[in-house]
């Protein structure tokens, strides 16, 4: 094997020739190397010199490459803090872009920090595709305050499908709750009509399900009803993550695995714990991508392990917080990621799912 004396690398051949079984690529991923597109570049002021090759691609985990637009604060657990560890945790190589930036969540008196805009977005993304570096299985997306931003996620997603057609695009749209909008109003119809249609998941609570579609949840039957209609728009798989039904708190999971026919429905009833915490919604989509990948045909095993989850961080977080001496009712609490991290790996199933015959 030849290595070139005056810069210590190899050639993207003897590279190739590295990864032959057992060392082979996964299939399941399906990647092409060529002399062209495949190589690393590192540049500093003396030299120019073979950057190694990107391990997340060419040693890709049984998982997956996630790549996560959203929020990030400072100090505390929302948006891709809350997102990015846990899926780190089950095996997902993460790679995280911020849409804003502060010190902490607004529910703080203040906060400052930077926002980012959808040209700033683009940049980062052509920057990737400079690179090679474009090659992702997953596509994870939360909060999104303005309208130009999320139509720059949209060209996002199709360049990434230009990449890889089988990439997964799983959507959590928020919008409110609780019957309060905190969006600009005219994001509502972009999700709607342009982001809904190409989402593989989608994660609404009950308010997000009803601005996307129109139609009133005061029932378990309307809850099922509203993942049909959002079937009907796009995403095979659909997890209402929150619906209040006469004070009975359930998520309700649908999966239509064929354009068509009726979809595999569920619900999990959803203990209620009297507090309020930052971070859920973030954690629970990001738990629900994790598992979901790992259970691809059984939505509801995977919906079980994320609430199960969920639910040990929520007890965790509130009884750190009592024994600290603080009243978990006066205002939200910060989730105690980090300490939960045994609960993400492996979590004890408790709730399990209920089939709709």
């Amino acid at each position: 094997m030849n290595v070139d004396a005056g810069v210590g690398c190899l050639s993207v051949e003897h590279c190739s020739m590295l990864l032959k079984p057992p060392f082979t690529l996964s299939h399941r991923f399906n990647f092409r190397f060529s002399c062209q597109t495949r190589i690393f570049r590192a540049r500093n002021s003396r030299n120019s010199r073979m950057a190694p090759p990107i391990l997340s691609l060419a040693l890709p985990s049984n998982t997956g490459r996630v790549l996560s637009i959203q929020s990030h604060t400072v100090q505390g657990y929302v948006g891709n803090k809350s997102a990015v560890f846990p899926l780190q945790l089950l095996g997902y190589d993460v790679d995280p872009i911020n849409s804003v930036q502060f010190s902490n969540h607004t529910g703080y008196p203040t906060f400052k920090g930077q926002v980012l805009n959808g040209q700033q977005l683009w940049d980062l993304i052509e920057g990737l595709e400079g690179n090679d570096l474009l090659f992702y299985t997953h596509l994870l997306t939360g909060y999104i305050g303005s309208e130009s931003f999320l139509n720059t996620v949209l060209q996002v997603v199709n360049k990434l499908r230009s990449t890889n057609p089988g990439l997964t695009y799983v959507c959590d749209p928020v919008m409110g709750d609780e019957g309060k909008l905190y969006v600009p109003q005219e994001l509502v119809s972009v999700y709607r009509e342009k982001v809904v249609p190409v989402a593989s998941v989608l994660t609404p609570n009950q308010f997000e399900a009803e601005l996307l579609t129109g139609f009133r949840i005061q029932s378990e039957g309307h809850g099922r009803e509203a993942c049909r209609l959002l079937h009907a728009a796009g995403p095979s798989k659909v997890i209402i993550t929150s619906i209040n039904i006469d004070g009975i708190l359930l998520l309700i999971g649908s999966h239509q695995k064929e354009k068509g026919e009726p979809p595999r429905q569920f619900r999990i009833v959803i203990p209620k714990i009297p507090a309020y915490f930052t971070g859920t919604g973030d954690l629970m989509t990001a738990l629900l991508l994790g598992w979901s990948n790992k259970y691809p045909d059984n939505l509801e095993i995977a919906a079980e392990l994320a609430v199960s989850s969920l639910q040990a961080v929520l007890h965790r977080t509130l009884s750190d917080y009592k024994s600290a001496g603080h009243d978990s009712e006066s205002t939200s609490l910060e989730i105690r990621l980090i300490q939960s991290q045994d609960d993400i790996r492996t979590p004890q199933v408790k709730l399990k799912a209920e089939i709709y015959s």
